[in-house]
């Protein structure tokens, strides 16, 4: 039977950001579902401070978010009831990017028996548990570029909010923050390509989404197929962080180690060159 893909996204990210990608699989003849996880997309309620033109920074740091309070077990909810009423039509394979994998790996401990394969796209693995920071950017070679960058775009404090908010939308108002931001995550776009990505990023995030159960089982994960799409162009997840990840997972699981496929892109490449990740996905199944 034709498998479904069905993709989470990272973090600030929701369904939008998979269109290309799906409409690519599409074209090879393969079903595909893009999750809005919980306090993302476009049924959340999102601040209206975050779209107005022009920007309020005070009435935007006072807003609330819908990501407060959104936890781990919030988002594997979410994913097992999608993937449990698609598997009921044939084999499911779950993809996640950066942040979602963390969500992923909870998924593979939670229900391995409905997964056909999961798959990374330059995304955490977690085999301990630890911070967000941490598990997707440690401190290790310079290469990731994104930290500086975002840094530059937080509003608020996260310890006092309960949740981290970005200003995605500061990137559209200054030339050199744009470039910069571009750099981290879509060098290989072109700058209209990476405007569309920056309007379909949400201002917020919840560290919540982070816990034990994230941390990958070989008895539950480890039963299913899975594959790392490391992207060597990455500017966000280096292409050294990614290997760090793979072989960290690899030593949980040695007889089932990940199934790993190089692409030149950047951390977004399925957004800016979605026909190139199409193809490898078609060929995992």
């Amino acid at each position: 039977m034709t498998p479904t893909f069905v993709f989470i996204p990272g973090a600030s990210s929701n369904a939008q950001a998979w269109g290309p990608l799906r409409n690519e699989l599409a074209m090879l003849g393969f079903p595909s579902y893009a999750i809005d996880m919980p306090g993302h997309g476009s049924s959340a309620d999102r601040p209206a401070s975050y779209f107005a033109s022009p920007q309020d920074i005070e009435a935007l740091s006072a807003a609330p978010s819908p990501m407060k309070g959104v936890t781990l077990d919030d988002n594997v909810r979410c994913v097992v009831d999608i993937v449990s009423r698609l598997a009921a039509h044939g084999p499911v394979v779950l993809a996640a990017n950066s942040f979602g994998g963390i969500t992923l790996s909870a998924v593979g401990n939670a229900v391995p028996e409905l997964l056909h394969r999961l798959v990374y796209i330059s995304a955490a693995c977690p085999t301990r548990f630890t911070t967000p920071q941490e598990e997707v950017h440690p401190a290790e070679p310079d290469g990731n570029l994104l930290d500086a960058a975002v840094a530059k775009i937080a509003v608020g404090d996260v310890a006092e909010q309960g949740f981290a908010r970005l200003n995605w939308r500061a990137g559209n108002g200054d030339p050199s923050l744009f470039a910069e931001l571009k750099a981290a995550i879509m060098a290989d776009g072109t700058d209209a390509q990476f405007r569309a990505v920056l309007d379909t990023m949400d201002p917020d995030e919840s560290y919540e989404v982070i816990g034990p159960d994230c941390v990958i089982r070989a008895d539950r994960w480890g039963r299913v197929p899975h594959s790392y799409l490391r992207l060597a162009d990455d500017r966000s997840i280096p292409v050294h962080t990614q290997d760090r990840i793979i072989a960290e997972a690899d030593a949980v699981t040695p007889d089932n180690p990940f199934d790993v496929h190089t692409l030149a892109t950047s951390h977004v490449g399925y957004f800016s060159r979605p026909g190139e990740f199409a193809a490898v996905l078609a060929r995992l199944v």
